[in-house]
């Protein structure tokens, strides 16, 4: 009988079946780690070409002077954009300021002036890029235009990116 016990003839099908289930299991969860990899790179990948979308658009007032800055009043926008916290209206103006001079649109900087527009980024897909300028006053006293980048995939109303920064008058008259 001890020499039937320590005989190794090979493996029996539970132990057989055993080793496949185990082996099942860990390639499983391999592939699920590749896939939600994957998933998460396509996210970063959205998000940092959103970002990039709304640095080149905050670049557009960069070079504008102080009274160039502001946006066209007369384009109607719709309810994401007026749904936005940026927009502090709730109307369809949503509070944005207008710029007085060159006025808009501006000939060099088409789409400085546009509230909302959709732009394909470079990996091919449609992102929305709202922006929104309203006046504020600091505690110091001193006016000041923000200017607020908003951009979002053209299908969703989920924020990938927002930019915010201020102008004031000694970026010129």
């Amino acid at each position: 009988m001890r020499a039937r016990l320590r005989s190794e003839e090979g493996f029996g099908l539970i132990e057989l079946l055993m080793a496949i289930v185990m082996l099942n299991i860990g390639i499983l969860a391999i592939v699920a780690a590749f896939n939600s990899g994957a998933l998460a790179l396509q996210r970063a990948s959205q998000t940092s070409t959103a970002a990039t979308l709304a640095e080149k658009q905050m670049e557009l007032y960069r070079g504008l002077r102080y009274n160039a800055i502001g946006l066209t009043l007369t384009t109607s926008t719709d309810a994401t954009y007026q749904g936005d916290t940026a927009c502090v209206g709730g109307s369809g103006s949503c509070g944005n300021v207008a710029a007085t001079s060159p006025g808009c649109p501006n000939a060099s900087f088409p789409d400085a002036c546009t509230p909302s527009r959709t732009v394909t980024g470079p990996d091919d897909v449609s992102y929305r890029v709202d922006t929104y300028i309203t006046n504020v006053t600091p505690p110091d006293g001193r006016p000041v235009k923000r200017v607020t980048v908003v951009v979002r995939k053209a299908s969703a109303t989920k924020v990938l990116a927002r930019l915010v920064s201020s102008f004031d008058e000694s970026t010129g008259v």
